[in-house]
């Protein structure tokens, strides 16, 4: 079959395995070709899990798979948003792509959208008397609407609520749905942020129904 279909949010989602399968095999080598069929196979056997076993899983799947690297390195700009089959393919990514991989990976585990959101940090690096910091990126899980969020870090493999994670302050998180500033409750539109919509369309065209 060409098409895998998931539940999400009360819509039904159509991935396209034929297009996706192609647009791997056309620019990459076997072993990318190795990691999309696992990273397939690790969105089915998840879909029936308990959401910490989903979100467990698929944050241990990149950090371990995926190497770190920057966007110079990898894509050869300053700042790129990679696609999660850009990411499988390279084998490497920043903190963003990890970030927008999970994100795209756990909705289609079953995991609700408006559960997830990509979040913009400022990240002390060196322990808790460092004044050395850093923009970085992490995904964020809310179990309830305004609780608080569990992070999803490509820097550490432990699941942990954001209250213990002392070394990142948020400045903003956004999802397809919209963008969150500082502590807004309510989001603004998300068309602000271009690279998104960049990686949205990118993203429909290898496949994905978004």
């Amino acid at each position: 079959m060409s098409l895998a279909i998931a539940l999400v949010a009360g819509r039904v989602i159509a991935l396209d395995l034929r297009a996706m399968r192609a647009a791997i095999e056309s620019w990459h080598s076997a072993p990318a070709r190795e990691r999309f069929e696992r990273w397939r196979a690790l969105v089915d056997e998840t879909r029936g899990d308990p959401e910490p076993a989903r979100l467990k899983r698929v944050n241990e799947f990149f950090n371990r798979t995926i190497h770190f690297a920057d966007d110079i390195t990898v894509w050869h700009q300053e700042d790129y948003w990679a696609t999660t089959l850009e990411t499988l393919g390279a084998g490497a990514g920043d903190c963003e792509d990890y970030a927008i991989a999970k994100y795209f990976t756990l909705i289609e585990a079953g995991v609700e959208p408006g559960k997830l959101r990509m979040t913009y940090v400022i990240a002390t690096i060196g322990g808790s008397r460092s004044h050395t910091t850093a923009p970085h990126m992490v995904l964020a899980y809310y179990p309830v609407p305004d609780g608080e969020p569990l992070l999803l870090d490509s820097l550490i493999t432990d699941i942990l609520p954001a209250s213990e994670r002392q070394d990142l302050k948020p400045v903003y998180s956004f999802n397809a749905l919209g963008v969150w500033l500082g502590g807004a409750r309510s989001p603004t539109p998300v068309d602000r942020l271009s690279r998104w919509q960049d990686v949205l369309i990118k993203m429909h065209r290898e496949g994905h129904d978004l």
